[in-house]
């Protein structure tokens, strides 16, 4: 079932977490990895949800896990996906690469992979394992001999992002296509194990505003870190790319490994899924008149702290409503915003 041409939000990208098995359990994952949850969707119901997202219209799929690798379908999937037209990447630790699932990937016409990767190899393998620096870069290389598109996403922390320019000069080293910065949210197990997940934003920007027009591949900030400061139209990967605020339930959702569907896959807490692919289908619960409320009902009134009081509030919308929710319990308040913050023109 396609969406009316009228419908006002339309669907055009998805998260889709298809296992939540992976052979590390980081002590900062969001989700809790590591193992798979039980009654994950069979092969046929994925391939079934895959249908329904083409159908609805998505354009682009995010892969993700768990690790996407420890699930022996993954491909079938992915091909469900891309023979519909949908452009589908994958997001990796990196670990289990193997030239069969390199011969895979080209196989079933791969968009691009994403690893992450965290900083230099102590700060990386202290959280993971040792030797998970080593594979996630021979991985790096060996996709980007093979002609698949690959870049690298890191999370950032206390302990990480004082050394972004040092990790900088090593990823300068390999021949990705992008680097995406993003923040470390206070859930799941980093919540759990009390990982401290604060870092100077305005720091960030800085570096990323310095780097940004003559680094060797494309980087930028996630849509967790910002906003509005002097250097917002370059911030996000690409010129004139300005934050017009969360996109959860507006043009995008998230898919867990057994079918509950949320605005955003990082919204990782049950009073945001919006329904089960299990007992409605995908269509249903997009359009659902009383879905996603919390950014389709959105008004300026509902910013609070010093979003409340920020002239680009109405455009902002107060930030990443995952990263709000798990730092300050509040929607429409964000404090990773550094547009207070004075910075060098």
């Amino acid at each position: 079932m396609s969406l009316p041409s009228d419908f006002p939000f339309q669907l055009k990208s998805c998260v889709w977490e298809i296992t939540l098995a992976c052979c590390f359990s980081c002590a900062y994952c969001g989700s809790r990895g590591g193992r798979a949850r039980e009654n994950e969707l069979s092969t046929e119901e994925c391939l079934n949800v895959a249908a329904q997202l083409a159908e609805i219209g998505c354009r682009r799929v995010s892969m993700i896990g768990g690790e996407v690798f420890m699930r022996p379908d993954w491909d079938r999937i992915v091909e469900a996906l891309t023979s519909r037209g949908v452009r589908t990447c994958i997001i990796t630790n990196g670990y289990r690469m193997t030239p069969g699932i390199i011969e895979t990937l080209q196989r079933v016409n791969i968009e691009s992979v994403a690893v992450s990767l965290d900083g230099p190899e102590p700060v990386h393998d202290a959280f993971r394992q040792k030797g998970s620096y080593r594979r996630a870069v021979e991985t790096i290389q060996t996709l980007c001999e093979a002609g698949i598109p690959t870049s690298v996403i890191s999370a950032l922390r206390a302990d990480n992002a004082p050394l972004l320019p040092v990790f900088y000069e090593e990823l300068k080293r390999f021949p990705i296509f992008a680097w995406q910065i993003q923040a470390c949210s206070p859930m799941g197990n980093a919540s759990e194990n009390q990982v401290d997940v604060n870092f100077d934003a305005a720091k960030v920007i800085r570096f990323v505003a310095k780097h940004v027009e003559t680094a060797p591949f494309l980087m930028g900030v996630a849509d967790n870190i910002g906003y509005y400061t002097p250097e917002e139209g370059i911030l996000r990967g690409r010129k004139g790319g300005f934050y017009t605020g969360c996109s959860a339930g507006l043009t995008t959702a998230g898919i867990d490994s057994v079918g509950n569907v949320r605005g955003c896959e990082s919204m990782y807490d049950p009073r945001f899924n919006e329904g089960n692919l299990r007992q409605r289908s995908l269509a249903d619960i997009w359009t659902d008149p009383g879905a996603f409320a919390y950014n389709r009902g959105f008004t300026p009134e509902m910013l609070s702290g010093k979003c409340g009081s920020c002239v680009y509030g109405v455009i902002c919308a107060g930030g990443c409503r995952s990263y709000n929710y798990f730092t300050t319990g509040k929607l429409y308040e964000n404090r990773l915003c550094a547009r207070k913050v004075r910075l060098p023109e």
